[in-house]
Order: structure tokens, then C-alpha cells, then sequence
């Protein structure tokens, strides 16, 4: 069950947020390294989040938030707010028009409501738990080809000093490249948002976080895709306040084509 007013503070966090990002695109060019170079901060990152969060906890329900900058507030609920108040950083400080904001609500262990918002093209996606998801108040699907080679296919990745990882990565950016009609990426939330109206087939990344990928998994879900991690098992969130910051990897795509792709990057 969704809570009453929801969905109106997500939309209004959605859309604030958005305006503030807006406020500083242009103008922000200097990113702090958090975990890695291709982990960053700006100053657009902090202050959306600070408006998303004071519409957050404004509202007359004390749920939990997690966010990436701030991390974990324990409201005493069992209704997590998951904020990325600034989705694609790297491509926002080059002044590229890829980022956006995701927002999930979490019941216990699960999304039952998320919002994604492109400020630039102030595209609103939204999803609910059983009823499917939108595109600016239009209903939306994933795709329902059965074939590879008729889809453009997201394949993100980062810098990563574990051994072998960015070559395991580009084996499997080789094998996909062999089957698909091209690969693209933004490396952001805007990959998530092609895919669930099908304009791409799939996407995959093996580093991503709560925040990152809540949204899209019960998006692509509630728009007839799959989604699983690059094993190709069911993704279980944990809110936890000690581990919530952990790795997530992810495989969403059209339903008909999972398996295909499974079967394309052959995970040893």
C-alpha cells in the first residue's frame, strides 16, 4: 500500500530538485573525489539534495531516508525514502545534459514507488508497484523484441583497482558488441529511462548503489522487462543502517531478451 501523499511528495521532490540542478548546470565544474575519479561530489549534488530533503521531511510521516550524500536517518518507519539527488555528476560537472534525480520508496525491503526526473527535457517517469509505469502521465514499456541484433544495449562502467575487473568488463563489452546493433551509454539514470520506454534493449553495470538502481528495477519490472544482477539472480535491496552503501550489479532488459543476453556475456 502506498502511503496517502506519496506520490505528491515525490513529484514535488522530483521537480524541486530538477529546478535546483538547473540553477547550477553551467556553473559547477568542480567535483570532489569521493571513493575513486569516477566517484564525485559538486556543489549541485549537495544542494538538490538539501531541497529534496526538506520536502522530505516536511511531510506529516516520519519515514526513513537514505541518501548518497547524507546516508542513513532512521525515522522510525517501515517506509524508506532512497534519494540520488544527482544521478550522472561526472556528465553534469562536463556539462553534459545527462543526469537526472531518482527517488524510491521503499515498504520494508522493497520499491513500491520511484520517480525518475531529466530537468533538461523535464521528462517525469514514474512507477507503482502493480500498476505499471509513465512517461509524463503516458504509459510506457519496455521492449518486446526477441532479437539482439535489432537493439541498442547500455553497457556502463568505471574505473576500478580490482584486479582484473576492467578486463573481465571489457570482455564482456567484446561479446555484447558482437550480438547487438550498437552499444551506447550515458552511464547514468538516463539508460534506465530509454530502456523502460524501448528505446534501448538493455541495460548492464556491475557498480552501482541502492539509489542508483531501485527506481529502474521496479520500472523495468512494472513495464514487462527483467531485472536481475549480471549472474542473473533476483536483486534483494538491504536498507540496513551499516550496509546499505553496498555494490549492486544489474541486468535489466526486455523480457524476451534476458536469457539471450545471459547466455551472450557467458559469466564464468
Amino acid at each position: 500500500m502506498i502511503p496517502g501523499k506519496a506520490k505528491d511528495t515525490l513529484l514535488s521532490a522530483l521537480i524541486k530538485g530538477g529546478e535546483t540542478l538547473m540553477e547550477h548546470l553551467g556553473l559547477t565544474t568542480d567535483a570532489t573525489v569521493k571513493e575513486s575519479i569516477s566517484s564525485v561530489v559538486t556543489e549541485a549534488d549537495l544542494a538538490a539534495e538539501k531541497v529534496i530533503l526538506e520536502i522530505l521531511l516536511s511531510s506529516v510521516d516520519p519515514y526513513n531516508i537514505i541518501t548518497e550524500e547524507t546516508g542513513y536517518m532512521d525515522g522510525g518507519s517501515d517506509y524508506t525514502w532512497v534519494v540520488d539527488p544527482l544521478d550522472g555528476t561526472s556528465n553534469f560537472a562536463a556539462g553534459l545534459p545527462w543526469f537526472g534525480i531518482i527517488i524510491a520508496l521503499f515498504d520494508k525491503g522493497a520499491p513500491v514507488l520511484g520517480g525518475m526526473y531529466l530537468p533538461v527535457s523535464k521528462d517525469v517517469y514514474l512507477t507503482e508497484k502493480g500498476k505499471g509505469c509513465w512517461k509524463n502521465g503516458e504509459v510506457i514499456q519496455v521492449t518486446d523484441s526477441d532479437s539482439l541484433a535489432e537493439q541498442l544495449v547500455a553497457y556502463s562502467f568505471d574505473f576500478s583497482d580490482i584486479p582484473g575487473k576492467t578486463e573481465s568488463e571489457m570482455e564482456i563489452l567484446e561479446k555484447l558488441s558482437k550480438r547487438v546493433r550498437n552499444i551506447r551509454s550515458t552511464n547514468s539514470l538516463v539508460d534506465f529511462c530509454y530502456l523502460a520506454d524501448g528505446r534501448l534493449g538493455a541495460s548492464l553495470n556491475q557498480t552501482t548503489k541502492i539509489w542508483d538502481i531501485a527506481v529502474p528495477w521496479l520500472m523495468i519490472r512494472e513495464g514487462g522487462g527483467r531485472v536481475t544482477d549480471i549472474q542473473g539472480k533476483e536483486i534483494r535491496f538491504d536498507l540496513s543502517a551499516t550496509t546499505f552503501d553496498q555494490n549492486y550489479t544489474i541486468l535489466a532488459s526486455g523480457a524476451k531478451l534476458h536469457r539471450t543476453l545471459m547466455l551472450t556475456i557467458e559469466l564464468k
